[in-house]
């Protein structure tokens, strides 16, 4: 008789996770294990799909996608992810909502479900990391964010965890939400200083824009007055019509999309036409496997075009759940039924005898003669 428990983690049991083993420790350890990841995509070992889903303009803007990836004899990860960018200002929820959960592929068993949306953010921030290592100058001294919200406090966090910066300069359109940027870092030991764009741009060794820009209102970004070397990590392109840079600049620089399929359609490669593709590199995962062959784009203009991959879902998931396990946390619940008795549908634990059939309940089927 299999009885499995499912474990659920909660945004609670995920703040005593941090609080116990450290926020950069979290973070060290989702860089490193999606750098090796990326090291088996492509053979096999790891699989993916491009997300997909719903996106629609009433009652507000906003998208439920749906993300899986497969780990061979392992496990399989979907996340179910929201982006609403009135969340914070209509509700005061985040623009990203997310639940990540986990399957057994031996037989289909919940393994875990997982509150995706602080997921989301660090392996966001962790991809960016993984990336600029191998794209950006080795000596960036300045990092950049365009986009104050919940996506730069990762982002911050993941490249401060790479470089020793000397400083880290903000910007966002909303005064409020520049503001209180110091604020949401502080205990990071990053210490910001808010600028305008045109001197975040200028000024920068690494760029991160994650904005809430609208359908059709980009771009965030055009080419011009950046560094020689400038490494962009352009992360809020995230559905179709939704772009941060131009195409003036993805065309002049070298470009290298997360997952390509995807990034043609909801990443900054939607923008370009066919006769337009030459110009995208090769995707991350092809770098990470060969970083000596790509090394002199360092001293180069480089763009990462990050859509957020189910790979990265999956690793942080099993990041989070390693470290549950090992400080006893979550809470372990029954959720599938038929475990007593595979051949029974109506065989639930908490009855000792079966269904118990009440017989008042039943409505009067018998057929009625004329």
């Amino acid at each position: 008789m299999a009885q499995r428990a499912t474990i659920i983690l909660s945004e609670e049991n995920i703040g005593e996770i941090a609080a116990a083993v450290g926020l950069d420790t979290l973070m060290d350890e989702t860089i490193a294990r999606l750098r090796h990841a990326l090291t088996l995509f492509g053979n096999g070992e790891v699989e993916i799909q491009p997300r997909t889903g719903f996106v629609y303009e009433t009652p507000e803007m906003g998208l439920i996608e749906f993300m899986p990836a497969y780990r061979r004899d392992q496990n399989v990860a979907l996340k179910v992810v929201g982006y609403h960018p009135g969340n914070p200002f209509n509700r005061g929820m985040p623009t990203v909502m997310a639940t990540n959960s986990l399957y057994d592929v031996r037989d289909g068993h919940l393994i875990a479900v997982v509150d995706g949306v602080f997921a989301t953010a660090v392996r966001t921030g962790a991809s960016s990391a993984v990336a600029s290592k191998l794209l950006a100058h080795p000596e960036s001294k300045t990092l950049g964010l365009i986009g104050a919200g919940a996506m730069a406090v990762t982002q911050a966090h993941a490249l401060s965890r790479m470089y020793d910066f000397d400083a880290v300069l903000v910007h966002d359109i909303d005064p409020t939400v520049e503001a209180t940027f110091a604020k949401r870092v502080a205990a990071l030991g990053i210490t910001p200083t808010i600028a305008s764009k045109e001197r975040v741009l200028a000024e920068s060794d690494i760029i991160c824009v994650a904005t809430s820009i609208g359908l059709d209102a980009g771009p965030v970004v055009h080419a011009g007055g950046m560094k020689p070397h400038v490494h962009i990590n352009a992360v809020g392109a995230d559905t179709p019509r939704k772009y941060e840079l131009s195409t003036q600049l993805l065309k002049s620089s070298f470009l290298v999309p997360d997952y390509l399929e995807q990034a043609l359609n909801e990443g900054e490669c939607q923008q370009l036409t066919e006769e337009e593709y030459g110009c995208i590199g090769p995707e991350l995962h092809k770098i990470v496997k060969a970083p000596q062959d790509y090394a002199h784009y360092q001293m180069k203009p480089t763009i990462f075009d990050s859509t957020g991959v189910s790979l990265a879902d999956q690793i942080m998931t099993e990041v989070l759940i390693d470290q549950a396990q090992a400080l006893g946390l979550g809470q372990h619940i029954l959720i599938e039924a038929g475990c007593d008795d595979p051949m029974n549908p109506y065989g639930f634990s908490n009855f000792t005898h079966g269904l118990h059939v009440v017989e008042s309940a039943a409505p009067d089927r018998s057929i009625k003669s004329a």
